[in-house]
């Protein structure tokens, strides 16, 4: 009775203490002190503070329809996006097995059924006997979450599953940056094309003039040639450009999940590509820091990993299992009776002697860690890097762009003052074909510039984590169809996505 007594208290203590002592070190933020307030000069003159656009639809800030619907195409169809999006769906269902772990490890029903033919030969009585022997039984075995083992496991999977949509939001940063810096590459070669073409068609004219006053004797054969040559090398740069064109057009073509080929709606708003002088924030270079979802993926990673040391940390210690068994039988032979065992108990098991096996497993988890630390403060650094960069970049391609205007301007001025002096008698040929190759060079200069300091302010925005929200499925219907008609997803694949975790969520490892 005693010892009843004892193994009754020993269960409700186990019981009472399962899953309170949990392992393994605590996730504590790898952030460093400068991270909270960092700033930066160049993104502070380079933007502006303004409710519109808003922050993360910043590509509105170009005022281009066409460059709208070409981002909402790439979000709805893009295959990169749509495997990021799966690979949140995977991680659900990743944290979905370690939730399990909450419940009996080990459940099975089993069921027997023998026909036994049994011959009995010698003795006093020989008899044959024939009979069907049945069975059932229901095992179930229960490990407690002694030392917070599947308590660490559901924390590093909870923290991995957010992790999975801090990379789809990161990738979706990426796709629309690139959708957008790939839109007005396009532009900048069509615009160079149209360039090349209005001068070979001036030089054009230059060229047959010379021939004509070649021909009839009145100007020599110098000026004929050397305005053929201008006019062919201007010649030759148009199929470079409208190969480049294609290949750009085809590349965005993909970026949007259609074939190459050509893209009707690029027929609308041709010309000369907008470019805004400042970039909209609204929140300080910190905070979108911070918020970049590369960065939060990072955070997040460590998070996980922290985790980890606590579920092989509990291997050191013993696990506490509770078992149980029922099984029935019953036999057709005559005189024979229907049975009913019930067992129940505990079971210890502690692996003693595992000649550090698992303390160095703990060290590979806690080394693991500490990378993953430096990797995601690297990540910081990095990520203010390129910001700084871009602000800095915008501001010296605007001021480029600036003067490249107002050379192209001048050399288009020069280009009119060298025709009307040709003329007039003043000036010989070569004055005319040096100001139109000048034309010709500071116009497709100008357009460069200007493709640069487009190409900067998108990289500012992509640098600060804009564009990370999206309001809408990550799976597109017919995906989601095609996976359910193949398994059976339950609503994980329809289930509103959880809201955006905040750093006080993180902190705590992801426990609930």
């Amino acid at each position: 009775m005693l010892r009843s007594t004892c193994l009754r208290l020993v269960l409700l203590g186990a019981l009472g203490v399962g899953g309170c002592v949990r392992v393994g070190p605590d996730f504590q933020s790898p952030r460093e002190p400068w991270v909270e307030h960092w700033n930066s000069p160049a993104i502070l003159q380079m933007s502006l503070e303004r409710p519109q656009p808003d922050f993360l639809h910043w590509w509105q800030v170009f005022e281009d329809p066409v460059l709208d619907a070409l981002i909402a195409e790439a979000d709805a169809y893009n295959p990169g996006l749509e495997i990021a999006g799966l690979r949140v769906m995977e991680a659900r269902a990743q944290l979905g097995i370690a939730l399990s772990g909450r419940y009996p490890q080990f459940q099975q029903a089993s069921a027997d059924s023998l026909y036994l033919d049994r011959q009995q030969s010698g003795g006093r009585n020989p008899q044959d006997s024939h009979f069907w022997q049945y069975s059932a039984g229901f095992d179930v075995a229960w490990e407690l979450d002694f030392w917070g083992r599947f308590s660490r496991a559901i924390e590093s999977a909870d923290a991995a599953y957010f992790a999975a949509q801090a990379n789809y939001e990161d990738a979706l940063v990426l796709l629309r940056a690139q959708v957008a810096d790939t839109y007005f590459v396009l532009r900048t070669f069509e615009a160079r094309l149209r360039i090349a073409r209005e001068n070979a068609d001036r030089q054009k004219r230059s060229f047959e003039i010379t021939e004509r006053l070649f021909r009839s004797g009145d100007s020599s054969e110098l000026d004929f040639q050397q305005a053929k040559t201008q006019y062919l090398g201007t010649l030759a740069t148009i199929p470079d450009l409208e190969q480049q064109v294609v290949r750009t057009r085809n590349a965005l073509a993909v970026l949007i999940g259609r074939p190459p080929g050509p893209l009707s709606e690029l027929r609308e708003r041709e010309g000369l590509i907008p470019l805004p002088d400042r970039a909209v924030l609204q929140d300080v270079p910190a905070n979108l820091l911070l918020r970049r979802p590369d960065v939060r993926s990072a955070e997040l990673a460590v998070a996980a990993q922290s985790a980890l040391i606590g579920v092989s940390e509990a291997d050191l210690y013993p696990s506490v299992t509770l078992l149980g068994s029922i099984v029935w039988s019953a036999s057709t032979l005559d005189g024979a009776s229907n049975t009913r065992d019930l067992a129940a108990g505990p079971s210890l098991a502690w692996n003693v002697f595992d000649y550090g096996r698992i303390k160095n497993d703990v060290r590979v988890q806690d080394a693991r860690l500490q990378q993953l630390i430096e990797a995601y403060r690297d990540r910081v650094r990095q990520a203010a890097r390129e910001a700084d960069d871009a602000a800095t970049g915008l501001a010296l391609a605007l001021e480029s762009e600036r003067i490249r205007r107002e050379s192209a301007l001048a050399a288009l001025r020069s280009l009119d003052l060298a025709n009307a002096q040709y003329r007039e008698g003043f000036a010989d040929f070569q004055r005319v074909l040096d100001a139109q190759r000048e034309l010709f060079q500071q116009q497709d200069n100008y357009l460069l510039s200007r493709s640069d300091a487009v190409s900067n302010l998108i990289a500012l925005y992509k640098a600060l984590g804009g564009g990370w929200y999206r309001d809408g499925p990550m799976i597109d219907d017919s995906t989601r169809d095609q996976m359910k008609q193949r398994t059976d997803w339950d609503d994980l694949l329809d289930e509103p996505q959880p809201p955006d975790r905040s750093d006080a969520d993180i902190e705590q490892g992801g426990r609930e």
